[in-house]
């Protein structure tokens, strides 16, 4: 498996703007070879800004490789710089890709 992650530091007056535009968004995930599941994820906040994750799990990094170079990776960040964002993300997203060398799951949730 392989997890593939952006740290998103977002203005902490524009925290509402923000996951209006995630929930909203077509991903164009569902049906990818080898994609596992998405989340969306709001960290701590600090003083100047809230940190967010978005967090996709994918059978393998190849599977994760593929995708960012289809059709689909291009559609759903068509609209990543538009202007009238300037000033809800504090930098670029940070990207952080992992290879998953374990897992533990819940037996009674089978």
């Amino acid at each position: 498996m392989f997890i593939a992650m952006n740290r998103f530091r977002v203005n902490p007056e524009r925290t509402d703007e923000f996951e209006q535009i995630w929930l909203e968004r077509e991903t164009h995930l569902q049906d990818l070879p080898g994609f596992v599941e998405f989340h969306m994820l709001r960290g701590p906040e600090k003083e100047d800004h809230v940190l967010y994750a978005s967090h996709t799990i994918w059978r393998s990094r190849e599977d994760f490789e593929a995708w960012t170079h289809s059709e689909a990776f291009r559609k759903a960040h068509a609209n990543a710089g538009q202007s009238k964002r300037e000033g809800l993300y504090l930098g670029p997203p940070n990207f952080e890709g992992f290879e998953v060398i374990q897992t533990v799951g819940n037996a009674s949730n089978a």
